[in-house]
């Protein structure tokens, strides 16, 4: 199959309109599966203002090439296509489809003269905040040409020209460390503005800019509703306007009564009549208040690095029925993200009100684990005929509703009531499968908690009075979210709101979760969760190889690790500093999530040992010969001091649990039996006997515990490994597929349809723990995904950005059959295995420029594999 370009993309955006970068690099994608095809040069062209530029450049390299052209200015717009070369008796690519890319407002004076603006109104600063409607009338004098929208909120926004909605972004512009980065959003809406009269409507809702946040508190980044705009038009006639927000626009309220994060949505229809037509030319707004402007937003003005937040998909009402107390109940099967669509009507003022709940409890809704969050929402009905809502603030975590109050006009089924499924717009780029169905089902549930939680941030749940960008739970979870999705402008732009909350007080420590709430705290840091500001990096270094974004994220890295983190006398952790530990040990109590079974100070100090090896590996990445060197030494000597704390005889491990056995095999920290310094070890390790023996020990605890969980967050992410590594994938086998609690598939067989946050969160008599943070939606423990993929599914990057494909299935578990599928910056990477009466098969499919190191599972070697199809066999 001839070789073609897939897709050519823009620094890490799906979307190149109103980007940050005035030189964007490029990379491109591969399709075809011609055999050990290799770039050799590729062709660029450059179009911008009519004239097109053309560089030729003999590389193989295909990601992240530099813009060969001048630098974009503001609002500037181009389009580039790509032509790859192969090498001596290969061929060339097509040219790849011109792809279109637009900076947004590159400076600050570019906002000609607009000023966040709010309504000249009263209100209390210390009370839920009722949604805004902002508009304005403008004139165009001729066609138009071409018209972009830019645009931002103190709040949330919702944006309308003559009536139609601006865009399909919702929960816009998402969550940030407002007061260092606050982003903006930009938008084609030239066909929305005509010649003559217009007009702009935008609705700005309190969100988490000044809503209720955490378990206290509102107005952390503000307490007044804002919206800054900039309209730019260029007619036809070549005249340019521009509509700023400024003391013209009008402002009022309307029937969003309130909308809370937390709390829901309560929207009066009967107030509809008041406002009709407020988002288009010609209505009157004589009773509307005027505004007043608002001092500049505190942080810098920004693109977005990531895809937006946007509505995804539809579910289906699976069953109407009655609770054991009479209510209404509906299930949607799957535990999801977002809010209802209603297609309802009913008399004037008929109230029908909205509870949402993850799970059921002795047949009522379980409402508990929502602890302050009240996740309400309220329709109240104009009573004028058919009508359709939606919620346009809020968002909430369930499968199932109760509707109270409901019309007996209409019948409650799938044409009434449908759920809208919720999350960022990340590409998915990750698919396993098996031939056993409940672990089918468990990667799925993982799945649907990875779009549940990435919703602007990646958060820890999506239901109760939390929703926080909690750094222990990313860090654990980076690398299969980075699997499935693509992740990598997502990633980005949370980790500069790191790096300003690192910087806030000099401090350096990373924050338990970012953003930080309040804005003003000062988190002591914590090993694995601040730990993140050095995994993060790296595991996006693995999976996108981008040199350009791991130089921009590595002073965080090195400022946590050299100058956050307290130390004591030797180097470790201080001993007194606060840790979570393993959190969530399914051994901790309920009311004590912290309570793990190995010591806080142990996991620390393996963290911080790997860290610092991490940091190596980073310098030495970026050509920094000095630091890795440096970094290399710190790692031998803190090694030897891990082991005077912790070890004795060489092997034995101060608590003899799954956890210390895991990370101590998993992070290489048991002594050499000669004393030989850690460069003079073999590649997999301590030498000798001290790993055979930590192993065994591992491998008896394990089965000591019938193959049961013993791990919380920090052990689970390492176990599968551990047990890898020590020839032991059998075991692991055992663990990942037991039913018993507590195991992943436990969570499968009691109904679960997402991760848990913890093992025990329905204990098996079907009633909910009884702990204050029990989360039926939350990614952590979904960790063990990472495994799957590598060892099942077959497939990990061998090296950064995926240029070699590490193939090493390792059957087990009874599976007779595997297969993942990965969107790899190259190209699309297949794995397929089967076993049979004549062996072990594997089917792999390599992109064009890329390469595979393929190791069978009886195989004491690995074959490096060019593009193209492949297919093995061995006895088995």
């Amino acid at each position: 199959m001839a070789v073609s370009i897939a897709r050519l993309s823009f620094e890490h955006h799906r979307e190149a309109l109103g980007i940050g970068e005035s030189q964007p690099r490029i990379s491109w994608r591969f399709a075809g599966n011609a055999s050990n095809w290799e770039q050799s040069s590729y062709d660029l062209e450059v179009s911008r203002s009519g004239q097109t530029n053309s560089y030729s450049t003999n590389s193989s390299n295909s990601l992240f090439v530099p813009w060969p052209d001048k630098p974009l200015g503001s609002a500037e717009a181009a389009k580039a296509r790509v032509r790859a070369h192969g090498g001596t008796q290969q061929s060339s690519t097509p040219w790849s489809d011109w792809v279109a890319v637009e900076t947004g407002l590159l400076n600050p004076e570019d906002w000609s003269g607009s000023v966040p603006i709010a309504a000249d109104r009263d209100y209390d600063v210390n009370a839920p905040k009722q949604p805004i409607y902002f508009r304005k009338e403008f004139v165009t004098s001729d066609e138009v040409a071409s018209a972009r929208l830019y645009i931002t909120s103190l709040g949330l926004y919702e944006a309308y020209i003559n009536g139609d909605r601006v865009g399909d972004a919702v929960l816009a512009p998402g969550w940030q460390s407002f007061n260092y980065r606050h982003v903006y959003d930009t938008y084609d809406v030239t066909d929305s503005i005509k010649k003559g009269q217009n007009a702009i409507g935008v609705t700005v809702g309190e969100g988490w800019f000044l809503g209720r946040i955490a378990w206290s508190g509102r107005n952390y980044w503000g307490d007044n509703l804002g919206l800054q705009v900039l309209l730019t038009v260029t007619t036809k006639d070549g005249k340019k306007t521009a509509v700023p927000t400024d003391d013209s626009w009008a402002a009022s309220t309307g029937p969003i009564l309130s909308s809370e994060i937390y709390d829901g949505e309560t929207y009066d229809s009967r107030l509809e009549s008041a406002i009709e037509g407020w988002n288009k030319p010609s209505f009157n707004g004589s009773n509307w208040v005027g505004v007043k402007s608002l001092s500049p937003v505190k942080g810098h003005l920004m693109s977005p690095d990531g895809p937006p937040v946007r509505k995804i998909e539809e579910r289906q009402l699976e069953k109407v029925f009655k609770s054991a107390s009479g209510k209404t109940l509906v299930d949607f099967g799957q535990n999801l993200v977002g809010w209802l669509h209603l297609n309802v009507q009913g008399p004037a003022g008929t109230n029908i009100t909205i509870h949402h709940a993850e799970v059921l409890e002795k047949g009522e809704l379980a409402l508990a684990p929502l602890r302050a969050a009240k996740a309400t929402d309220t329709v109240i009905l104009h009573g004028k005929g058919p009508q359709t809502w939606e919620p346009t603030f809020t968002f909430h975590g369930f499968r199932y509703i109760q509707i109270d109050g409901w019309p007996e006009e209409t019948p409650l089924d799938g044409k009434a009531v449908k759920a809208i499924v919720v999350h960022s717009d990340i590409e998915q780029t990750g698919w396993f499968q098996c031939s056993n169905a409940l672990l089918n089902k468990f990667h799925n549930n993982v799945q649907w908690s990875t779009k549940g939680n990435f919703l602007s941030i990646s958060t820890d749940c999506p239901q109760r009075d939390e929703r926080l960008g909690w750094t222990g739970d990313a860090h654990a979870f980076g690398p299969t979210a980075n699997f499935l999705y693509n992740t990598g402008g997502f990633w980005r732009g949370w980790h500069r709101d790191m790096w300003s909350e690192m910087q806030r007080r000099g401090s350096m420590r990373v924050p338990f979760f970012v953003p930080t709430v309040p804005p003003d705290s000062d988190d002591p840091g914590a090993a694995v969760w601040s730990d993140v500001a050095v995994g993060g990096p790296w595991d996006l270094f693995r999976f996108y190889g981008d040199k350009g974004m791991l130089a921009e994220q590595l002073p965080q890295s090195k400022a946590w690790i050299d100058t956050g983190l307290p130390r004591n006398e030797v180097g470790l952790w201080k001993r007194d500093a606060f840790q979570f530990g393993d959190w969530l040990d399914p051994k901790a109590p309920p009311e004590d999530p912290g309570a793990a079974t190995t010591a806080k100070a142990l996991v620390a100090d393996a963290y911080l040992i790997r860290m610092t090896e991490l940091l190596a590996n980073m310098s030495s990445a970026l050509g920094d010969e000095a630091s890795e060197n440096s970094y290399r030494s710190k790692h031998a000597t803190l090694r030897k001091e891990f082991a005077q704390a912790w070890i004795t005889n060489g092997s034995s491990l101060a608590n003899r649990t799954q956890t210390a056995y895991a990370l101590a095999l998993h992070f290489d920290l048991l002594p050499s039996d000669d004393g030989a310094s850690p460069s003079s070890k073999t590649k997999n390790g301590a030498t000798g006997g001290n790993r055979a023996a930590a192993a065994a020990t591992l491998r008896q605890i394990v089965a000591e515990n019938d193959y049961l969980v013993g791990t919380g967050f920090a052990g689970t992410p390492a176990l599968g490994p551990a047990l890898q590594g020590a020839g032991a994938s059998e075991d692991f086998y055992s663990m990942l597929l037991q039913t018993k609690v507590p195991s992943w598939l436990y969570q499968v067989v009691m109904n679960g349809t997402t991760t848990w946050e913890r093992w025990d969160s329905m204990l098996p008599d079907g009633t909910v723990n009884t702990g204050t943070m029990t989360s039926f939606n939350h990614y952590a423990f979904g960790a063990v995904a990472d495994w799957i993929h590598a060892t099942i599914g077959g497939l990990a990057p061998a090296e950064p950005g995926w240029t070699v494909v590490a193939v090493e299935p390792i059957p087990g578990g009874g599976i007779t059959s595997a297969g993942a599928r990965f969107i790899s910056p190259y190209g699309e990477i297949t794995s397929s295995w089967w076993i049979d009466s004549a062996g072990f098969h594997l089917k792999l499919s390599v992109p064009p420029n890329a390469k595979a190191r393929v190791k069978l599972p009886r195989g004491a070697i690995s074959t490096l594999v060019g593009s193209g199809l492949h297919e093995f066999q061995e006895e088995y």
